[in-house]
């Protein structure tokens, strides 16, 4: 969502002069300020609504005590790019591969962990707003949101390989070894064929028979899948033959300033070798390490 902001100013005018301005408003300055009050109450109202709504997810599922519950620790901190808006994370050999968004924002880059520094970056063009990613062999595909394209590069040097037709809105994406699994902001996973995007099957996700939407940012571990819920701090935890949640992780003591209300955590990547899970979030600081043995085994 775009937003913009207004600047006004008054200059050499005392409050009476200021007064009389705002008597010489019109009929239609008049409606205008109610409409745009209207607007402004219902953001507000739909704003409390939305958090009000995932607070109830986090209190179902906790009151489902039989789905594994995990407050996340760090174990291991690295830092991470504050300007990033992550929209997708995997790891391998040492780095992390990252896609960001924002329409004219948008990037892919290859990040040394450790150091945090960008190894590489590769600027996406203006028109496309950079969502999830994941590798397939040498090649990283990177979707995009509503433009109904995914972006494939070589993963060595970061070189654009080509452009596909990708049919779905694109949120997140992960890959378990044989189909691409891609969530599209619903409850629904689908399973595509790596080469052509053809559609395999499709995943209702649910907890008890209450359906979990939102799903975002994906990393497929050890035959679960981990899904970000937007604008929640809680990774759900799902079982990729039935689609039921079988644990969810609450990562809200990971990055505790936030400076927007869409600086949520979305950024899930796996180090299969060593067995560590890398956590991070929109225009976070820092990419921490969690340890979650009860669950990766």
């Amino acid at each position: 969502m775009m937003s913009s902001v207004v600047k006004t100013s008054v200059q050499n005018k005392n409050y009476a002069t200021m007064m009389k301005d705002m008597k010489k408003f019109t009929i239609t300055g008049k409606i205008t300020w109610k409409i745009l009050g209207a607007v402004v109450w219902f953001f507000l109202i739909f704003t409390k609504a939305d958090a009000q709504s995932y607070d109830s997810l986090a209190l179902y599922l906790s009151q489902n005590e039989d789905i594994p519950y995990y407050l996340a620790q760090a174990i291991a901190i690295y830092p991470h790019d504050p300007r990033a808006f992550t929209e997708g994370l995997v790891y391998e050999n040492g780095f992390l591969y990252e896609s960001t968004g924002l329409h004219g924002e948008s990037s892919l880059r290859k990040v040394n962990l450790s150091t945090g520094e960008i190894i590489h970056l590769v600027e996406i063009e203006d028109q496309y707003f950079g969502e999830g990613l994941t590798i397939v062999g040498s090649t990283l595909i990177q979707l995009t949101w509503k433009s109904r394209v995914a972006l494939l590069y070589h993963k060595d040097n970061l070189e654009p390989e080509k452009t596909l037709y990708y049919p779905y809105e694109g949120w997140g994406i992960t890959y378990d070894g044989s189909h691409l699994i891609v969530s599209d902001g619903s409850n629904l996973l689908r399973f595509l064929n790596p080469v052509d995007f053809s559609l395999i099957r499709e995943l209702s996700v649910s907890s008890r028979g209450k359906l979990i939407d939102q799903l975002n940012e994906l990393e497929y571990i050890n035959g679960k899948i981990y899904a970000n819920v937007w604008h929640t701090d809680i990774i759900v935890i799902i079982d990729s033959q039935d689609g039921e949640v079988v644990g969810w992780i609450d990562v809200s003591q990971l990055e505790e300033k936030r400076n927007t209300r869409e600086d949520v955590p979305n950024g899930i990547a796996y180090d299969a070798e060593n067995n560590r899970l890398f956590v991070t979030g929109k225009r976070w600081s820092h990419v921490y390490e969690i340890q979650l043995p009860e669950l990766i085994k």
